[in-house]
């Protein structure tokens, strides 16, 4: 694909290698995020990348010498997990023979069938959309003199002497997040020794044949309907690559590679690709309300009126093309993404947060806020939120739960965990409560009671996913104090109170509990992977776990009960701004899947803008 070189820049190669090298470990390795230990995976891909931005093989003052090492101490690159092989064998550099398989045939299955892979999480069926198109065709990229070297570095043995039917379920310790049960080890198994064989054999090829011509359908879909842009950037680079597989002059390649810089940020420590086109949906509903919460509007109203421009123009107006239910997509119309409109998802709790800045900013001044969202979008979001409400009472993140939590045995990615389903969860069944809730103050009429039987189905739910400590689990953030920030602010807004629930007393006795001497709350991403609460190392405070913290205490009355703990919380979060008003970065606080941590550049500046400004209003001013 040589018209990436258009793309890919000499520069944007020099930033690359630049963050690359940055965010080495000091053990010659790379981590699954910024912060987490060396991984097999991470440090190969990284490996190769540097390798194929024309890094030398003993480049990089040593650092590649390093990660070599690294690798090949580790039992070398045959103990990548799955994701990490099916790259490697496009690559060339790897064996499709060492891949457990992933049957494009899958989506000629029934839809009835529990297993079928529209019934997954969106992101994991379109990952495994593409995978599986790849693995069917068995595509294997240009052998260069780069690839065979590689073929030399990456193993502690020969390239033609590597057992790949041992090399398929092997695996670092390094990154083995979610083990192979038994089932899965024996259902790969026959896949490989019997189904895969079958299949590319005539008159049985001809399945494979129609299976693939399907996959492609769906992900011309999926690119049609995003943009180009896609879900995110693992299946965006994988549809490109699809495309350009079944056509490398189609007017699809050239559309995907317009958007590849939709994906790419350079900073300080050089260029990366985001984990999605951005978070600026997210990011500016989140601001506004943290600005809002301040009661200081009127000295940002023209911040306050491009932000709710911004809004506005970012909520999807229609539904994805064609009849919903032939590609399993849920309506969209009303809805807001996790980014921009191109997009093309709506995501649940962003739409609750969306509906919830637009009525907030709808109460505001022409003056400051400029127009409010007309009536009829205001009912479309209500409208997809109650589309979105499972029978337990709970939201997932996209769609509905459309299978079972025991399909989690054929999580074949080691290194992730809850990917195959969408699951519920307490931050977006908190946002939805606290959207309908401030929906319905405005306008009492509009399905007054299907969002007063959802209220109280979504609190049942939220009541019910808490802890025996009195903690929510956080699925999107870390972690116990993220999840019962929303949990406590979802029980309040839905109409409990300290003194009547249960619940929120115990969520609130849990944050107390956390609280470190120095008057913050720290914790540490290890919460999120080992599900325990841990503190960030020497029991140092973290600015936005502070700021979740205080949200959620002076949301249940912690002011009238005892302000001390609030006084000393502020006062960190004070001493903590710096001379030009920013707030530190500090340690990572984004996750997603239990595993993977992210970086949320604003929330340093939002949380603590948000809790500071509660608390002057809430407490000091009460």
């Amino acid at each position: 694909m040589d018209a990436v070189k258009t793309i890919i820049t000499k520069e944007h190669k020099k930033e690359m290698c630049r963050y690359l090298y940055n965010h080495q470990n000091l053990d010659g390795g790379w981590g699954l995020h910024i912060e987490g230990r060396s991984s097999m995976f991470c440090t190969v891909l990284n490996y190769v990348s540097l390798r194929l931005l024309g890094q030398e093989m003993d480049g990089g003052d040593g650092a590649m010498h390093k990660a070599r090492t690294w690798i090949l101490d580790h039992g070398g690159a045959t103990y990548i997990p799955s994701w990490g092989k099916c790259w490697l064998s496009v690559l060339g550099v790897y064996e499709w023979d060492g891949n457990n398989s992933l049957p494009p045939e899958l989506w000629l299955l029934p839809y009835f069938l529990p297993i079928h892979p529209g019934r997954m999480w969106c992101h994991c069926r379109m990952v495994y959309l593409p995978m599986s198109y790849l693995y069917g065709k068995r595509f294997i990229g240009p052998i260069s003199g780069v690839v065979l070297s590689l073929r030399k570095e990456l193993y502690n043995q020969a390239y033609h002497q590597i057992d790949w039917n041992l090399a398929r379920n092997q695996c670092s310790k390094e990154d083995l997040y979610f083990p192979h049960p038994l089932i899965q080890d024996i259902l790969w198994k026959c896949l490989h020794k019997f189904a895969e064989p079958l299949v590319m054999q005539w008159p049985f090829s001809k399945l494979r044949s129609r299976a693939l011509s399907t996959v492609m359908k769906h992900i011309e879909y999926e690119d049609v309907n995003t943009n180009y842009l896609c879900i995110g950037p693992v299946n965006k680079v994988m549809n490109m690559l699809c495309c350009w597989i079944d056509d490398p002059n189609s007017t699809a390649v050239k559309r995907h590679l317009s958007r590849i810089k939709d994906y790419l940020w350079v900073a300080e420590d050089g260029m990366k690709m985001n984990g999605y086109n951005g978070s600026q949906l997210w990011d500016v509903v989140l601001a506004v309300q943290a600005i809002v919460g301040t009661n200081l509007p009127q000295e940002y109203d023209l911040m306050l009126k491009r932000a709710h421009q911004f809004i506005k123009m970012s909520q999807m107006s229609k539904d994805s093309s064609g009849d919903l239910s032939c590609w399993y997509r849920h309506s969209s119309k009303g809805g807001w993404p996790f980014s921009t409109a191109d997009n093309g998802w709506a995501a649940g709790d962003c739409t609750a947060e969306g509906l919830k800045a637009a009525l907030i900013l709808s109460q505001l001044p022409y003056e400051i806020a400029g127009q409010a969202l007309e009536q009829n979008k205001l009912y479309d979001a209500v409208n997809l939120i109650l589309s979105l409400q499972n029978s337990s009472g709970g939201f997932a993140s996209y769609e509905l739960t459309r299978s079972n939590a025991w399909l989690e045995m054929i999580n074949p990615s080691e290194i992730f965990g809850d990917i195959i389903i969408d699951y519920q969860y307490v931050e977006c069944t908190s946002a939805a409560i606290q959207g309908l809730k401030q929906f319905s103050k405005l306008y009492p009429g509009y399905r007054r009671k299907n969002i007063e039987a959802c209220i109280k189905k979504a609190l049942h739910f939220i009541e019910s996913m808490q802890l025996s400590d009195g903690s929510w689990y956080g699925s999107w953030a870390v972690c116990y104090t993220y999840g019962t920030w929303f949990g406590i602010t979802g029980l309040i807004t839905g109409g409990k109170t300290y003194e009547n629930s249960l619940a929120v007393r115990k969520g609130c006795e849990f944050l107390l509990s956390k609280q470190l001497p120095s008057g913050g709350w720290g914790e540490s991403y290890l919460s999120s992977q080992a599900k325990v609460y841990t503190n960030i190392g020497k029991d140092v405070s973290h600015i936005v776990n502070t700021g979740w913290a205080m949200l959620a205490l002076i949301e249940a009355g912690q002011a009238k009960r005892d302000p001390n703990p609030l006084h000393r919380a502020a006062k960190v979060l004070i001493n903590s701004q710096m001379a030009n008003g920013d707030f530190p970065q500090q340690e990572i606080v984004g996750v997603f899947n239990k595993n993977c941590m992210i970086s949320y550049s604003a929330y340093r500046n939002i949380f603590p803008i948000w809790a500071l400004g509660v608390y002057l209003n809430k407490v000091l001013k009460a």
